[in-house]
């Protein structure tokens, strides 16, 4: 223990800090990176711009029919109406008096300057009636309608979606300067820990797994570690050879016990910023920073990992990476059985969803401690209960939020 630092395992968690104050501590040491490549619109779908982006070209680039129907000079259909259509000779090239027959997108033809839709002209005998007459430009999409070139279309920090690369390849844009995604060395810890094959006492290693493939999920490049016993030197080296990412999060060893030692290897190395958080379940979690590194320290139980891993790792490597932070997915339903929560902690109770008389329902699941993996897999969301609350009664509407969902 560096000298002049509380000794955690003596004081255990007498006071925590609520969630806000704790984001807020871990978003002073997240520096975002300045990693950039240029990528094929093909491998762009998901990255975020570290540029902006123009249009190298109009759209459309030339004058083109909006309908299908003829293209006429304007001038030529004055007066004309059902009663008294105007009669137009039907050509392949435009002329005085001519109607060229056009589909939708296609290429104007020289010397005209509208279009008659098809439902009002009547083509007999090699000439077209004409029945309603147009408007310069009428039924004619001009160069440039749907984008301009030289047109700004996304600002540095846009994440790019399917629609937004379609877009840019019809602009001319074929590659794009984008950021790399944040770097996140997953580092799973505990004697208990083994690959497969669990003996007595032994437990399968799970939580390196689910955080790495959540960090990919949020758009974010994992390194999955093997497991780190719960030995101080081990756990020195593993942060010291991770601190190169852009952001250390490791599971398990985060709380005040003989074997969690991660807090104090973190302090020594860097600083610890929070320890203990007032959140339900995951209390223990811990965060803090290594060389400019923000270390994220979750809890070993599976549910508590999880909860933690949303609420402070997903905000972290967002900020590092430049990518936008969602809002969480959410469904509301009438909440089926009370849910308890104690004043001063946000609690995540966990829910499935089901119908009742075309009613949604959220139903608590009963398996709720941290450890029970399942009540968290197979749930449908979770509930979010404010620190002001001491729960949620039964037959209330309640906002579910998916965090499964979340990009």
């Amino acid at each position: 223990m560096t000298e002049g630092k509380p000794d955690r395992k003596e004081s255990g968690f007498k006071e925590t800090t609520r969630i806000a104050a704790a984001r807020e501590r871990l978003r002073e040491v997240v520096t975002p990176h300045d990693r950039t490549e240029r990528v094929s619109l093909e491998a762009a779908d998901g990255r975020v711009l570290a540029e902006d982006v123009v249009a190298e070209r109009d759209v459309p680039h030339y004058p083109r029919a909006a309908m299908d129907g003829y293209a006429v000079r304007a001038a030529d259909t004055f007066g004309a109406s059902d009663r008294s259509p105007e009669l137009l000779r039907r050509e392949e090239a435009m002329g005085p008096e001519a109607a060229v027959r056009v589909h939708t997108g296609s290429e104007l033809p020289e010397g005209a300057d509208a279009v008659v839709m098809i439902e009002q002209a009547n083509e007999m005998s090699g000439d077209v009636e004409v029945f309603d007459a147009v408007a310069e430009g009428e039924n004619v999409a001009p160069v440039g309608e749907d984008v301009e070139a030289g047109k700004r279309l996304y600002e540095a920090g846009h994440r790019l979606r399917p629609s937004d690369l379609g877009l840019l390849k019809s602009v001319g844009v074929r590659e794009v300067a984008v950021y790399d995604p944040p770097s996140v060395a997953v580092v799973p810890t505990g004697e208990e820990l083994v690959a497969e094959d669990p003996g007595p006492g032994e437990v399968v290693e799970t939580n390196g797994l689910t955080v790495s493939r959540y960090v990919e999920r949020w758009g974010g490049a994992s390194s999955y570690r093997d497991v780190v016993t719960d030995d101080e030197d081990a756990l020195r080296a593993a942060i010291e050879r991770d601190s190169d990412h852009d952001v250390v999060v490791t599971t398990g060893g985060s709380s005040v016990g003989e074997r969690d030692l991660l807090p104090e290897v973190v302090d020594d190395l860097g600083e610890v910023l929070v320890h203990g958080v007032a959140l339900k379940p995951g209390h223990p979690a811990a965060l803090g920073v290594v060389d400019d590194t923000p270390v994220v320290m979750l809890p070993g139980y599976p549910v508590a990992c999880i909860v933690n891993a949303v609420q402070f790792l997903r905000p972290a490597m967002k900020w590092a990476g430049h990518l936008p932070i969602e809002d969480v997915p959410t469904t509301t339903a009438r909440l089926d059985r009370k849910i308890r929560s104690e004043p001063g902690v946000k609690t995540f109770a966990r829910v499935s969803l089901d119908e009742d008389d075309g009613d949604r329902v959220a139903t608590p699941t009963r398996a709720s401690g941290s450890g029970v993996l399942s009540s968290v897999a197979l749930a449908d969301g979770w509930v979010v209960v404010p620190e002001s609350s001491e729960g949620i009664p039964e037959g209330e509407t309640v906002t579910v939020q998916d965090w499964e969902a979340l990009p």
